[in-house]
């Protein structure tokens, strides 16, 4: 059986905690700011913790991403 490769894309855009956890970055910050209200656009700034259900399939992408 061959190495695992990882998922390139998905490297650049999940890392992990120290804990294992798997962390993201919003969406939905980039344009129409105008609408969003000030406490919005500063929670879509800070980084997240991916949600249970998709933890399984991207922990296997980036197995090997520390």
């Amino acid at each position: 059986m061959p190495k695992m490769k990882t998922h390139r894309g998905a490297a650049k855009r999940f890392s992990k905690t120290g804990t294992g956890k798997i962390k993201i970055n919003h969406s939905f910050k980039r344009h129409q700011l105008e609408h969003k209200s000030p406490g919005r656009k500063r929670k879509l700034g800070q980084s997240g913790i991916m949600s249970k259900g998709d933890h399984k399939r991207i922990a296997q992408m980036i197995t090997y991403v520390k």
